[in-house]
């Protein structure tokens, strides 16, 4: 889904960076009430894990592959405002050091792949932990779905940008079906991904996972045949929790990941590459600007062994995004203002000190 340079024409590049920008700009803002002590460690991380997972393409039909987006799962651990600005860093590392989406493009790609895929994944997740039961299982189900409607969704946001601003001549239709038909697969192979993800922190500590915020059901006993809530147990300090498990592991597994698992993923054209090239959406594409870079097409420049130049390359991206990526969420986090810092002021509805476990069920 990374947009190159020579796809789009320059106004409507220009009004996408403009859209793109303002949506930044937005999730700024937002953030501040979605970085607390729970979520601003962990924020830059998440923008590292995508970096990391990005980079693992997987098969989808006809030599075709796919890699994560990574809006939905960057909403459901972060929150909205927060996943935008996780996805943007992403995409800005690998316009910048790895040549991947180009540069005039970066408002396409981040409109794309940044908002349309985290405010769609979002809107749908909240909407299904509304009607399903206040269960564990649910926000991983709800993750699922949120996912898989999210990458077509971006297919489409594509289609549209090209439609009105593509350099080729090719009918739109022909574009339109083969966007949303092959991003239809990959979303299952998103969905997978970002349920699992999701499962398996909520399975350790659910307080982390801003989705599941404020879904946690109050223990009822039957009192001489009434149900009756149970009375609330002190909830326990979030400064009193540590988070330095939680973001060693995954850590880890970003670099394990990027540096090591990335060396078997498919070398065949992802979805939209695949596209292109069938339907003659390539045809104006133009070289990258830092095509030049030391990085670019995630290899170290000078390194002749394939398996080690990737390797290092996928781990050189995990730790400056991570770096950045933390010093920009620590940063607005800093910035919050007594407003945004209020009980009650976050999205979820919830205060920073508030407990998130989700209940495994609804009575006793």
């Amino acid at each position: 889904m990374h947009v190159p340079d020579g796809f789009i024409d320059a106004p409507v590049s220009v009004a996408t960076g403009a859209v793109a920008a303002a949506a930044v700009a937005v999730s700024l803002r937002g953030a501040r009430r979605e970085l607390d002590e729970r979520t601003a460690p962990l924020a830059g991380l998440v923008a590292a894990f995508i970096f990391a997972v990005q980079m693992l393409n997987f098969p989808v039909a006809a030599g075709t592959s796919g890699h994560l987006l990574g809006g939905a799962l960057a909403a459901i651990l972060v929150g909205p405002f927060t996943g935008v600005l996780c996805v943007s860093v992403v995409l800005l590392m690998q316009g910048i050091l790895f040549a991947d989406g180009g540069l005039t493009a970066l408002g396409v790609n981040i409109t794309n792949m940044a908002v349309v895929t985290t405010v769609v994944a979002y809107a749908v997740f909240r909407g299904l932990v509304k009607l399903l039961p206040r269960k564990r299982r649910s926000i991983t189900v709800s993750a699922f779905a949120a996912a898989v409607i999210s990458v077509p969704a971006a297919a489409v946001a594509f289609t549209l940008i090209y439609w009105i601003g593509g350099t080729t001549d090719v009918p739109i239709g022909q574009v339109f079906t083969a966007m949303v038909g092959v991003h239809l697969l990959i979303g299952i192979g998103e969905a997978t991904i970002t349920a699992l993800t999701v499962g398996a922190v909520i399975a350790v500590r659910p307080d982390l996972v801003y989705g599941a915020r404020g879904l946690t059901a109050p223990l009822k006993l039957r009192v001489n045949g009434e149900l009756v809530d149970t009375p609330a147990a002190e909830p326990v300090p979030v400064a009193a929790r540590s988070h330095r498990r939680v973001w060693l592991v995954g850590l880890a597994a970003s670099l394990v990941l990027a540096g090591f698992v990335s060396f078997y993923a498919s070398a065949n054209p992802d979805g939209l590459e695949k596209v292109a090239a069938d339907k003659g959406i390539d045809a104006k594409a133009e070289d990258h600007a830092a095509a030049d870079s030391p990085l670019a097409d995630y290899g170290v420049e000078g390194l002749d062994n394939a398996r080690m130049s990737g390797g290092l390359a996928g781990v050189i991206g995990v730790g400056v995004t991570v770096v950045a990526g933390t010093g920009i969420f620590w940063t607005v986090r800093r910035r919050r203002t007594p407003e945004t810092s209020a009980p009650g002021a976050s999205a979820s509805g919830t205060s920073p000190s508030e407990t998130s476990s989700v209940a495994p069920g609804n009575s006793a």
